[in-house]
This record gives C-alpha cells, sequence and structure tokens, in this order.
C-alpha cells in the first residue's frame, strides 16, 4: 500500500463498489449501509452513492474500492479513491486477492524520471 501521511490517516473512509466510471478521473462508488428499522425493528438496506476521483483513472465498474474523504475537488467530488480492494475482469468475474489488487496515489516529481536523461 502507498505511504499515507499522518493527516490522511484520520479522514473517514468508506468500503463500496465502483458502479460507474463514464467521467473522466471520476467514479461512481455506492455504499452499502445497514441498519435496524426504528418502528418495525426489520433490517433495512441503505445505498449513497459518491462521487470520488480516480486520478489514475484505473477503477473499473464492478470493482470494490476504499474512498477517503478529502477536500472539495468540485461541486459535488469530496472523495478520492485510497486502493482498489478487489479488481473485477469483466462482468460478474472477480480477482480474488489476498492483500490490497492496487495501492492508488498520485505520483509525485521525485518519482518521475527526467526526459533528458533517458534521451542519453
Amino acid at each position: 500500500m502507498a505511504e499515507v501521511r499522518a493527516h490522511e490517516a484520520r479522514r473517514r473512509t468508506k468500503l463500496g463498489r465502483v458502479v460507474s466510471n463514464k467521467m473522466l478521473k471520476t467514479v461512481v462508488v455506492a455504499v452499502e449501509a445497514s441498519r435496524r428499522h426504528t418502528l418495525y425493528g426489520r433490517g433495512v438496506r441503505r445505498t449513497t452513492k459518491f462521487k470520488a476521483h480516480d486520478e489514475a483513472a484505473v477503477c473499473q465498474v464492478g470493482d470494490q474500492v476504499i474512498i477517503a474523504e478529502s477536500r472539495p475537488i468540485s461541486k459535488d467530488k469530496h472523495w478520492v479513491v485510497r486502493e482498489i480492494v478487489r479488481k473485477t475482469i469483466g462482468p460478474g468475474l472477480e480477482v480474488l486477492t489476498e492483500e490490497p489488487a492496487i495501492a492508488v496515489a498520485a505520483p509525485s516529481a521525485a518519482e518521475e524520471p527526467d526526459v533528458a536523461e533517458e534521451a542519453q
């Protein structure tokens, strides 16, 4: 997993499934929450959709991801994809992994190789 800074560790995180990736660098993640109905006591499932920033654009529909709260990136986007827990190959086909499949992190300027050095 990518190195997590101290202030990022305090941010709220949610586990959800990607339902749309049709926008540029943005995915829609559906997060399910189960609770008891206050009057009837029956279990009720609530689904909330969050727009999350996917810098590398690697998330596909059906992937299970962890999103973390961040500063407002746009009008509706306040979450960032932290890592992909379970990757899907196609419709209904998942890659089961023991460890997180992909840790998503934006590349820093220090990690990128210099173009002038490669030409020599």
